[in-house]
């Protein structure tokens, strides 16, 4: 379990890095579309879940800690996002389409009301 913790660690310094140079480089490129750095690591989070759990599954040779390092570390650290578009995507694969709906529309507009509500309560 410690192997494991750390391997999750050690990836999320690793993915925590890589947004924060993203967000750094966008933002002295192009102040006005602040919103591209988010935009660019949830597009590079998902090819990057979508790449390494097919590579997962065709390789279960692969450490679980060298799996959860970069799945939950690296990639959490980045973006939930990634994580996010891979569940709906395999409840659509899996012909939960409905479920997949359900929790594309609860996630978007669920997290869009509970960002409102957070500024409201703060601006209270």
């Amino acid at each position: 379990m410690m192997r494991m913790a750390l391997a999750v660690a050690a990836g999320g310094v690793v993915g925590t890095l890589i947004r924060f140079g993203v967000g750094n480089w966008v933002n002295a490129n192009w102040p006005r579309y602040f919103y591209g750095a988010t935009l660019a690591v949830n597009l590079l989070g998902c090819l990057l879940i979508g790449y390494l759990y097919m590579t997962f599954l065709e390789r279960p040779d692969i450490p679980l800690e060298i799996r959860a390092g970069l799945v939950v570390g690296v990639l959490g650290a980045l973006t939930t996002f990634s994580t996010f578009s891979l569940d709906t995507l395999r409840l659509l694969e899996s012909g939960q389409i409905g479920v997949a709906l359900g929790y594309l529309v609860l996630s978007v507009g669920g997290g869009l009301l509970a960002a409102w509500l957070g500024v409201s309560l703060a601006r209270l």
